[in-house]
């Protein structure tokens, strides 16, 4: 869901404001999201946070008690005053929508026949009135105060209620959830079919829903270990549909696990610790699928060992023994192995042949064992507790034959395994790397093998396969060589077959170019559309390596819209993160910055502060773009900080690479070399050594400036081979750009044609731009006046539309050292708007919508003082003096629309 631009403000009057303003901005993102965007509730939540919490160390509360305990209180007396009738009824809607929202209301009012006009009550008091598809509530708060004013056994009532008319196509998930809600106790054979629900939840890409499911069941099942199990599982599906205070609070339920830890650290804490966990993780978990004889390709042993259930069908892989397509749904344990449980129609163990619509297993309409009245016949065994029923009933189970499979006489379609694996570190490693894994470039509902048959045939992604992939995410980000190098060992030891963008960094930054092409190429390759958000992400990473910024923008685009269509929120926000280099090389810093900026909320909205750092870092390359010095330096400024303390290389060296290109395109040559020479700074979270290879055009550029061209030829040489392994257009353009730069006098005019003509294959126009100007600057001193005025018009022409006028300024110079004629760059529109940036205009329309500097400033993550300095830069462009004449004139030219 993408994050509006102009969001509601956190806190509306000036001292509530005065106390937001010294939270930082990732927590005030999530204070707002976490009280669906109501200012009362965010007023009355901040002086309630803990000093840890209000820091972003803790997570922040999840409770509706514990957010806004006052306003609740007042809407439970508001509720409280209604008859009884209207109160029923708004207790029956409120538990439709709350905490599932189930679409029954009128159905269940319909199917005992409620009297609906006590509904005109509540609409009197301005608490909620009917609409088309049900009652509509003043606000959400309103919704859960009606909720939790019916007493304990007037919910299970309705629950039991909604969930007895759930029973269409795709509403088994939700039709669980009722009964789960509705369950007097704990219930083994519940627990495991709110598990197969969450199964199918996920694999419909419903992984809010999934949580919730997997929430209660945890909550009915009388196991302790795998109430633990399940709080993991459910830690994972909070975390990738964006709930990442939920994720972490149930983490910490949770029995600790390198994986689980692992996978959150690498998008909210140290780089450095997720790598070394979830390296642990995948060695530990190679280890146990070893053991039992994967290695020679029995799957099903691996399955059995590893608790991942895994059958597949139609595409879609179950993993976790709850799966759609085959895997038994949790199932109770018995004397020797797992009993199946509650069926699907894709053939999850199905009790006699009978079947509902939407195939949950059905079983004589019985009563269950725990006492909650059956009345629409969902998962019953006829009342008969099996046999250990109240051992482990949520667990990883053997896949469960088919309902067409032959069964022996006497059970069912039951199937039972010789033995059953515990819950362990690599079980839970399965199961939280199968659907969704939990990262950045991590997938989400359906398991990483969906791709459909009109693509490359899909890829068979383990769990080990999928730790590695995380522990190469963290390798990157770290930007240690070590690191890197450590993982692709660990891979090629356990024989893994991976994404080769693993194998390719660590060859890339050994220095093996040409081995490092074919495994990027074999990466980048996988991009095709309806793919893994996994391997798509690290499609566009192995791409973005090679040069080749199309395929990245594809396989970047890709991954988010495939990251949505499976409900992972997360995943979505590392997906643009890449997406923003792609914007960057190919000359499309006002595009690139609008999306940067979006993710950016929408990182600090689902607990990703790593991301957010990333995104720092690339708007400040953006600015440094377009000139924009004062927001260049305090994004880098707050990125950098951000990453020495957890370690993460990668945005710390292109927060240092946008502060050096703004010295070098103002003109401070030894600044902006002395920066580009510390971009592989020693240690995580200082350089980044893929950052300095890629940078090396510009510090060539920079130490030839400054004479010093002894280390530039050594960085260009080794450039230039890898630009020729990987025969990029667009990096051999650059490398013919560097070889002009370092050649003496006449000799440089043939590599600048070089270039020119190389880049004219290519996507990278800003370095276009950038060339012409260079080749024109050499040929003014080489007085052929003629085409350098050409070359040098053309170049201010590109700068001008790019939105770069610190870099048209350059141009401009040399124009007028030419002696020739400097104009003015040509506007396409006489709207005043026109001469505004990008980013003056979008403070421009906030600030004619009425947002003061301060809400503008939480908007974009920027200080107060920067939004004045773009203000007054806006009036003056503009040339007007007061926010009533910003209105008329933005109103009058469409801009606010």
């Amino acid at each position: 869901m993408a994050t509006p631009v102009n969001p509601q403000p956190l806190l509306r009057d000036a001292s509530q404001q005065r106390v937001a303003s010294a939270l930082p901005e990732g927590v005030r993102v999530r204070v707002l999201h976490a009280v669906y965007g109501d200012p009362r509730a965010a007023a009355e939540l901040v002086p309630l946070l803990s000093d840890r919490q209000s820091a972003g160390l803790d997570p922040l509360p999840t409770e509706p008690a514990e957010l806004a305990p006052e306003l609740l209180r007042a809407h439970r007396t508001e509720i409280r005053a209604l008859p009884d009738d209207t109160r029923l009824l708004l207790l029956l809607a409120a538990a439709d929508q709350y905490p599932v929202a189930t679409h029954a209301f009128l159905r269940a009012v319909a199917a005992v026949g409620l009297d609906t006009r006590p509904l005109e009550a509540a609409e009197a008091a301005g608490i909620a009135h009917a609409g088309a598809g049900g009652v509509v509530f003043r606000d959400a708060w309103t919704r859960i105060a009606a909720y939790e004013t019916g007493s304990t056994a007037d919910r299970r009532d309705v629950h039991r209620l909604l969930a007895r008319v759930l029973h269409g196509a795709g509403e088994t998930p939700r039709r669980s959830w009722h009964r789960g809600a509705g369950a007097l106790g704990p219930s083994g054979r519940l627990a495991a079919e709110l598990c197969g629900a969450a199964e199918q939840a996920r694999a419909a890409g419903q992984l809010a829903l999934a949580r919730a499911l997997l929430e209660r069941a945890a909550t009915l099942c009388p196991d302790p270990p795998e109430q633990s199990r399940l709080r993991a599982r459910a830690a994972t599906d909070a975390w990738q549909s964006g709930d990442a205070d939920r994720a972490l609070r149930l983490a910490a339920t949770a029995t600790p696990d390198d994986a689980l830890t692992g996978l959150l650290a690498l998008r909210a804490g140290n780089a450095t610790e997720a790598f070394d966990a979830l390296l642990t993780a995948a060695a530990q978990t190679g280890t146990r699928v070893r053991g039992n004889g994967s290695a020679d390709g029995r799957e099903g042993r691996r399955a059995a060992a590893v608790g991942e259930g895994e059958r597949a069908r139609d595409g879609v892989s179950a993993w976790d023994g709850a799966g759609v397509g085959g895997a038994g749904v949790g199932g109770v344990r018995g004397d020797g192995g797992m009993v199946g449980g509650a069926g699907a129609s894709s053939g999850m163990g199905v009790r006699d042949g009978a079947r509902e619509s939407d195939g949950v297993g059905v079983r004589n309409g019985a009563r269950g064992p725990d006492g909650v009245g059956e009345p629409d016949g969902v998962g019953v065994r006829d009342g008969v507790t099996m046999p250990g029923s109240a051992g482990a009933v949520c667990g990883p189970a053997t896949p469960t034959p088919r309902a067409s499979d032959a069964s022996a006489p006497g059970t069912s379609g039951a199937t039972t395994s010789a033995s059953a694996a515990p819950a362990s570190t690599a079980t839970t490693a399965a199961s939280i790397t199968s659907a969704p894994a939990l990262t950045a470039s991590s997938t989400t509902a359906a398991p990483l093998t969906t791709a459909p048959a009109t693509t490359a045939p899909p890829t068979t992604f383990t769990p080990t396969a999928h730790l590695l992939a995380r522990a190469t995410e963290a390798a990157i980000y770290t930007g240690d060589l070590r690191r890197c190098r450590e993982a692709a060992q660990v891979a090629e030891g356990m024989g893994v077959g991976m994404p080769g963008t693993l194998g390719g960094l660590a060859a890339a930054f050994e220095g093996r170019y040409e081995d490092a092409r074919d495994l990027l190429e074999a990466a980048a390759g996988r991009c095709g559309p309806g793919g893994d958000p996994t391997l798509l992400v690290h499609a566009g990473i192995a791409a973005l390596m090679l040069g080749d910024h199309t395929r990245a923008a594809t396989a970047t685009v890709r991954a988010a819209a495939s990251a949505r269509a499976r409900g992972a929120t997360a995943t979505v926000t590392q997906a643009l993160e890449f997406r923003a280099y792609a914007d960057f090389w190919t000359g499309r810093p006002q595009a690139g910055a609008a999306t940067a900026t979006d993710a950016l909320r929408q990182a600090y909205a689902t607990g990703q502060g790593n991301g957010a750092c990333h995104l720092q870092a690339a708007l400040a390359m953006f600015a440094a773009l377009t000139g924009d010095g004062d927001t260049c330096r305090e994004r880098a400024a707050a990125a950098r900080s951000y990453a020495l303390a957890h370690g993460l290389g990668l945005p710390a060296a292109l927060a240092q690479w946008a502060l050096a290109f703004l010295d070098l395109a103002d003109g401070r040559f030894a600044g902006a070399a002395a920066r580009l020479r510390a971009l592989a700074g020693f240690g995580p979270g200082h350089g980044h050594r893929a950052i300095r290879h890629l940078a090396t055009p510009h510090y060539v550029e920079a130490a030839v400036r400054t004479g010093d061209t002894r280390v530039a030829r050594a960085a260009h040489a080794d450039y230039d081979r890898w630009a020729t392994a990987v025969r990029s257009t667009d990096e051999l353009a650059l490398s013919a750009r560097c070889r002009a730069l370092l050649a003496p006098g006449s000799e440089a005019v043939e590599h600048y044609r070089t270039a020119l003509d190389l880049h004219a294959r290519g996507t990278r126009d800003f370095e276009r731009a950038r060339t012409e100007f260079l080749f024109g600057s050499a040929l003014r001193r080489l007085r052929h006046r003629t085409e350098a005025r050409d070359r040098l018009h053309s170049a201010l022409e590109a700068f001008d539309s790019f939105g770069a006028p610190h870099c048209a300024a350059q141009v401009r110079a040399e124009l007028r050292a030419l002696g020739a004629p400097a104009t003015p760059a040509r506007r396409t529109t006489d709207e005043p708007t026109a001469r505004l940036t990008a980013q003056q205009l979008l403070i421009a329309r906030m600030a004619a919508e009425g947002a003061t500097n301060r809400e503008i400033a939480g908007r974009l993550a920027l200080s107060p003082r920067t939004i004045d300095h773009h203000l007054r830069g806006v009036f003056s462009r503009l040339g007007i003096r007061s926010r009533i004449e910003l209105v008329r004139l933005l109103g009058d030219s469409g801009a606010t629309r």
